[in-house]
């Protein structure tokens, strides 16, 4: 003979079984929060839609993946070098399509020069290629160039800032005699 459970328990068992299914993806992009989610190299918002990268990390001591998120291909290049898990195949790097038709497969997107980005890098993802376009390995050479050239995140930036606030400083200190202007 079948007992017959009550029916809140039936619904208990099935919100576990529904919540046990539930949760972010384990592979592939992620839901962007545009304009609040901060890039992890350079902390500014994540706005532009044609221009942002994510990797998905497999941490050995976790059991879940982990997600990153980036304002800029190029963010994401230059601190996935920085890496221990660099090399690691299972890691994921993926860029928005520059006319906005989704999340591509970073490593197997073309990059077209000249784009405006976020952190002027300059490379905007497409799924085919084109004349001149770059393939990611390309792509990456261009990044460390543009990086090496410019040094957009580096401690020579904070060095500049620092040098221009100390010129401006000085310049608005000069004493005049009475009655001169600069």
């Amino acid at each position: 003979m079948i007992k017959w459970l009550p029916l809140p328990l039936y619904l208990m068992l099935l919100l576990l079984l529904l919540a046990g299914c539930s949760g972010k993806p384990d592979t592939g992009p992620d839901e962007v929060k545009w304009d609040r989610d901060a890039c992890e190299r350079c902390r500014m918002v994540l706005s532009d839609r044609n221009h942002s990268a994510q990797i998905r990390i497999f941490p050995a001591e976790k059991k879940r993946s982990k997600l990153i998120k980036f304002d800029d291909i190029g963010c994401a290049v230059i601190w996935l070098e920085e890496q221990p898990w660099k090399s690691d195949p299972k890691t994921e790097i993926w860029v928005t399509d520059r006319q906005g038709r989704g999340w591509l497969d970073a490593r197997k997107a073309n990059y077209i020069k000249g784009d405006v980005t976020p952190m002027e890098y300059g490379l905007g993802a497409q799924e085919a290629p084109a004349e001149g376009s770059l393939d990611f390995a390309q792509a990456k050479a261009h990044i460390f160039e543009v990086e090496k050239r410019f040094n957009l995140h580096g401690v020579d930036l904070l060095k500049r800032l620092e040098e221009r606030q100390q010129n401006t400083e000085s310049e608005h200190s000069h004493t005049h005699p009475a009655g001169e202007t600069q």
